[in-house]
């Protein structure tokens, strides 16, 4: 942007957004004077790595330092202050104000880039400054939990069961603690759809993880061997140590005093990350970010899409806002392990989706995630949400032991370059029986939403099923040993190879009403659905079987579905 050795360039705040602009900015201009204001002792950590500290899978801390004030000196000549707090901005006199802890003082800018990332959410819950609860959100928060685990803590609560949340109670029950998950929220990682969530519950509690998600806690009240958590619902929980993950926000106040526009805290920019005051440019997990698929803006806590950001930003500060690149809208793409699963998601969940009133197609899909020949061979619970009419892509989750983080990889760059569910056919993906199939999940999604799309397969799905047991048979064509396991009640069992002779019956016993198939997974059921619209019946198969109805159900399955029917059959 200028030439003179005195552009000065001030970047407040570290770590992802902050570091990578601070960097750019080096590579692209060797004569600018770039300061870093830190306020606190780390500028650059790997926070996605803080909970596998606690859990003892990166037993050295310092590991989680990416760089440090003189390594950055060394390498980028900047000028990295840790320690220092900005409390305050002048943009007509370019000054921002700084605490330290030597004193205050003002510090002069050309330009300045707000990375003051965000803090954690702290709910009004009674007795939250007791000592035993910690945030994770910084490396001294990790050395603090983990001190407290080797020091003998036994029983942990976990306040959100978001990302972090689900990864903090995973690292403390690997370590033996007994373990609750407590979380407002309907179920565990509220990003995703219900149906996968319900696995990914089911695997805490395999590791030794209670969940309770639809209430909150109200209260901590300390005693001499612990505290107490006090729930919403009457339980009382002990703990020795409490991580409170209930969600982030923009630390944005300081600036929005100064004159920052800003939409609930988060900092509004244009497409190159500049704010409405002259020179000053914002980036991270404070700005506002607009969403690739319902167009609404929200801030995007994510390392990946702040280190892009920043890399743009300083383009744009250096070579101006016509020669560089706009940053692009995220997509929110995310991946956490949980025991032996993996979930994963990319774009917009269905409740995304409904909120912004876009028309959806939902796809459930099984398929072993490579060749079911080959030994080991795990299914992975694949969900893609496709816009109704077009087949644009709007989103897609994925749980399953293997081959998670790959799908949805291709899938979010799908997404980044507004596929439709057809295009997802021709992607001619890695194949050998080790690592997929001739089909690859991915192009399987492509072909089911290709047939829905096009008429030929017509979906019902499992929220629907109150009402669909109220108005239509529910054809069960799985095997009669799977159906005599656990099926809907009042539903009637022909095998889908025996439907071709037996569809009479099927009519007779549909007496008018609408047939519902369903099978295991949706595969079979598609295959009876051809059968009886060909035949002319009013027909629709059950999206993702008996395996996303179970899962959509979750608790009450058991309740709902019954073994012993003497409507078994059509005749």
């Amino acid at each position: 942007m200028s030439d003179s050795p005195e552009h000065r360039i001030v970047v407040v705040g570290g770590v992802a957004g902050g570091m990578s602009c601070a960097a750019r900015a080096r590579r692209l201009d060797e004569r600018a004077e770039i300061t870093v204001l830190e306020r606190g002792e780390h500028v650059s950590f790997a926070n996605c790595g803080l909970p596998y500290h606690v859990g003892g899978e990166i037993d050295d801390a310092a590991a989680l330092l990416v760089q440090t004030p003189q390594s950055l000196r060394a390498a980028l000549d900047l000028d990295v202050r840790t320690g220092h707090d900005v409390v305050a901005l002048d943009a007509r006199a370019k000054t921002v104000t700084v605490r330290t802890a030597s004193g205050t003082h003002e510090l002069p800018y050309d330009t300045l880039v707000l990375s003051p990332g965000a803090r954690a959410v702290r709910p009004a819950i009674r007795g939250l400054d007791s000592p035993r609860v910690r945030t994770l959100r910084t490396v001294d928060d990790a050395i603090t939990l983990r001190e407290r685990v080797d020091d003998g803590a036994r029983r942990a609560v976990v306040l959100g069961a978001g990302f972090i949340g689900v990864e903090a109670a995973e690292a403390l029950a690997g370590r033996g603690l007994e373990v609750e998950l407590v979380d407002v929220a309907p179920h565990v990682l509220p990003a995703l759809d219900p149906e996968l969530a319900h696995l990914v519950a089911a695997e805490l509690g395999r590791i030794g993880v209670r969940t309770r998600p639809g209430t909150a806690a109200t209260e901590i009240v300390p005693r001499e061997g612990g505290d107490e958590v006090l729930l919403a619902d009457g339980t009382v929980l002990e703990a020795d140590l409490i991580v409170l993950s209930a969600g982030v926000r923009p630390d944005t106040e300081t600036f929005e005093a100064a004159g920052v526009v800003c939409e609930r805290g988060a900092v509004v920019t244009d497409e190159h990350g500049r704010t409405n005051l002259p020179d000053v440019w914002a980036v991270g997990d404070a700005v506002a970010s607009t969403d690739a698929v319902t167009g609404l803006r929200r801030p995007v806590a994510l390392a990946g899409p702040a280190n892009r950001a920043g890399r743009l930003v300083a383009d744009a500060i250096v070579r101006g806002p016509d020669a560089s690149r706009p940053i692009p809208a995220p997509l929110g793409t995310t991946v956490v392990r949980v025991g032996d699963l993996t979930a994963a998601t990319t774009g917009a969940s269905r409740r995304a989706v409904a909120e912004a009133g876009i028309a959806v197609h939902t796809l459930h899909l099984h398929p072993l995630h490579h060749a079911g020949y080959f030994p080991g061979a795990e299914p992975l619970h694949l969900v893609v949400h496709v816009r109704a009419g077009d087949g644009l892509l709007l989103g897609a989750q994925a749980v399953g032991s293997s081959g998670v983080d790959k799908r949805i990889d291709v899938l979010a760059t799908a997404l980044r370059n507004h596929a439709t569910v057809a295009d997802l056919i021709d992607l001619d993906l890695a194949y050998a029986p080790p690592y997929g199939q001739a089909k690859d999940p991915v192009n399987l999604a492509g072909l089911v939403g290709s047939n829905v799309l096009d008429g030929t397969l017509r979906l019902w799905y499992a929220d629907e099923l109150e009402d669909t047991l109220r108005t239509s048979l529910v054809l069960d064509v799985r095997s009669e040993a799977e159906f005599a396991s656990g099926h809907l009640p009042g539903s009637v069992n022909v095998p889908h190879t025996d439907l071709r002779e037996r569809i009479s019956e099927v009519r007779s016993a549909a007496g008018g009403r609408p047939v519902r198939t369903l099978c295991g997974s949706g595969v079979r059921s598609h295959l009876a659905h051809r059968i009886l619209a060909q035949a002319g019946l009013d027909s629709a198969s059950l999206s993702g079987g008996m395996l996303t109805l179970r899962a959509t159900l979750a608790a009450t399955a058991d309740q709902i579905l019954t073994t012993d029917d003497p409507l078994a059959r059509a005749s």
